[in-house]
């Protein structure tokens, strides 16, 4: 089998649900630096959908009621966990600390064993926004615990060792 596999895929982006969009990509913008790429609103003004971008991806989102989760037979949304890669994971901290102020419960950056140095931040959607910086290479899993990585030739990825 090749390693030059074309799946078609061309991106991935997150659709994330908002009571009040408008609130939504005004916070995300000024928290995280998300851009704005267009934003669809109704008569009134306000925010119904709206695509932003983060290093290049694409993040939608959309304001829906509470006809809406009605309608699915639930409450509201449940929130979703979305990785953001960093070059500077804690100076990316510093930056979202210094917004919010010291009000915000965000732990700070911490040390994976799988290579990475993280920290969560929770949106004002229920949304969960994890910063991620991958430090090394080596993973430290516990005792009894490994990694089973797949065949490159398999997935049309080449292996980084």
């Amino acid at each position: 089998m090749s390693t030059d596999r074309t799946d078609g895929y061309l991106g991935l982006a997150p659709y994330l649900y908002y009571a009040d969009a408008t609130t939504a990509l005004a916070w995300l913008t000024r928290v995280f630096g998300f851009t704005e790429e267009v934003r669809f609103t109704d008569s009134a003004g306000e925010v119904f959908q709206a695509t932003l971008n983060a290093g290049g991806c694409r993040i939608q989102l959309a304001g829906v009621g509470d006809e809406y989760w009605s309608a699915k037979g639930v409450d509201g949304p449940v929130g979703q966990l979305n990785i953001l890669y960093v070059a500077d994971v804690d100076a990316h901290y510093e930056r979202i600390r210094g917004i919010l102020g010291d009000d915000a419960e965000i732990d700070p950056p911490q040390d994976q064993p799988y290579g990475a140095r993280v920290f969560t931040v929770a949106d004002i959607g229920g949304n969960s926004w994890t910063f991620w910086q991958q430090v090394s290479d080596t993973v430290d899993l516990p005792p009894g615990w490994s990694a089973v990585r797949a065949d490159p030739e398999q997935t049309g990825r080449a292996s980084n060792g």
